[in-house]
């Protein structure tokens, strides 16, 4: 994949991208319209990526796209749609690491609300869609994870490796063409740069207390130039 610089539409594509890793469910063929339309004002090569899974997902029928969702992604095979799993695998460590990114969304206004942890792909895409730096940042971090899914989805033959290729594209730099590649970049580890409020993206410590419950939402700066609110709405501004 070709060296690229970060794009006004990477917003788009990581929303549309976040819609499609999420579990389809019956609703997801109504939204179809609304993603295409969105795809109109992102980077030729991400949209013709997410095009064609959205091209495939519309010949489905929805109990068959959630059959082929349900199939695809597992630990089991190495296609893990939570980040701090490819980081911390399933130990105690991984804790931290959730805590961690839940005040990562906080510090940068947004709140963490879903049912689903807070490492979940598509909600880790909304916050890189809504806070752009800060999210790339945070991609970037787990960008050997992302490469290894996309590298296992495409050995698999599936078509959700286009919606990783989409998503790696908004990210500096190429792509590992392969999974020694993918391995050696989790070694070298992402670059250690200041995100928002001057604080670094790094770990909490141990000392730090685990953080409340978390409040359904906050009312902070929601860029009003997104197409729509996100799909699950589990950050909310």
């Amino acid at each position: 994949m070709r060296h690229r610089s970060p794009q006004p539409s990477d917003a788009l594509v990581r929303l549309v991208a976040g819609c499609a890793l999420q579990y389809p469910g019956d609703h997801f063929h109504d939204e179809l319209p609304r993603l295409r339309a969105a795809l109109a004002g992102a980077a030729a090569e991400p949209a013709a990526l997410l095009g064609a899974f959205l091209d495939h997902a519309a010949s489905l029928g929805p109990i068959e796209l959630c059959s082929e969702y349900t199939s695809t992604f597992d630990t089991r095979n190495r296609r893990c749609l939570y980040l701090t799993w490819w980081v911390d695998g399933d130990t105690r460590r991984r804790g931290l690491s959730l805590v961690r990114l839940k005040r990562i969304y906080r510090d940068f206004g947004l709140e963490f609300a879903g049912e689903e942890l807070p490492d979940f792909l598509p909600v880790a895409l909304e916050f890189a869609a809504l806070r752009e730096p800060a999210g790339t940042e945070l991609l970037q971090e787990h960008r050997a994870g992302l490469e290894l899914l996309r590298l296992a989805l495409a050995e698999a033959g599936s078509p959700y490796a286009r919606v990783l290729e989409a998503v790696c594209a908004t990210l500096p730099g190429p792509s590992p063409e392969t999974k020694a590649e993918a391995k050696a970049l989790a070694r070298s580890g992402p670059p250690q740069e200041l995100v928002g409020a001057g604080s670094p993206l790094e770990p909490f410590g141990p000392g730090l207390d685990m953080p409340a419950d978390l409040p359904a939402g906050l009312s902070a700066g929601r860029p009003t130039d997104l197409p729509w609110p996100t799909t699950a709405e589990r950050l909310t501004a």
